[in-house]
């Protein structure tokens, strides 16, 4: 495989997490992280629990921070994800198996897939299991604050715009990267000669055709 083309992949795979909040035909949802707060760190992996222990009990949310938690997740559309995720991981199950079941198969195939689908994973629980993340990282002065902010002329303006701003700067940040990468490939092929048989010839493109190495699918 030319390398460019598999850069072209990583970059794809590298969007996954822009396609759960941009689901193909639907709209584009603001993200959960909110401007202004801190973004989580990175979770540590724990150790598995003893064959003994007994499972962990559910967080204890107070039902009326769970309530403004829910209504922030409705107004910035960030409980939407679980539809969003659904219809994306349906839409790549057609891509794939389109181009292995006949026109009078597939139909019946994804209505099936879809009803299973989502009787294995509801959307709702996915919308609840967030509700836990929030309570964690917010108080519920934050919560309503927030709720303020976003329901207000500017707020609902910066929720139009960010789905826009994310995407355009995902883009930029996919071209510089997968450019830099060549050149420095580039670059090092007298030093590892057997580059030169994996890249592509300068202005050549090596890009499967209806792939866009710089843009995640709409």
């Amino acid at each position: 495989m030319k390398l460019k083309f598999a850069l072209a992949l990583c970059a794809l795979v590298a969007s996954v997490p822009a396609f759960a909040q941009t689901a193909p035909g639907t709209p584009t949802p603001a993200p959960a992280h909110q401007p202004g707060v801190a973004a989580p760190k990175p979770v540590q992996s724990a150790p598995p629990p003893a064959a003994s222990a007994a499972p962990a009990a559910p967080e204890k949310i107070d039902p009326a921070k769970e309530a403004a938690i829910r209504h922030l997740m409705d107004v910035t559309k960030a409980s939407d994800l679980g539809d969003n995720l659904h219809a994306y991981v349906v839409g790549q199950v057609r891509q794939v198996m389109g181009r292995s079941l006949s026109a009078d198969k597939i139909e019946p195939f994804m209505a099936t897939f879809s009803q299973k689908l989502s009787v294995a994973s509801p959307t709702s629980s996915i919308t609840a299991a967030m509700v836990p993340i929030y309570a964690r990282a917010l108080s519920v002065e934050d919560i309503q604050g927030l709720v303020q902010f976003y329901e207000s002329p500017l707020g609902q303006r910066t929720l139009k715009a960010l789905p826009q701003i994310t995407q355009q700067s995902e883009n930029a940040g996919v071209q510089m990267v997968q450019k830099a990468a060549m050149d420095t490939l580039q670059g090092m092929t007298n030093q590892y000669p057997e580059l030169k048989s994996m890249l592509s010839p300068p202005g050549a493109s090596d890009a499967a055709p209806g792939i866009s190495p710089a843009a995640p699918p709409k």
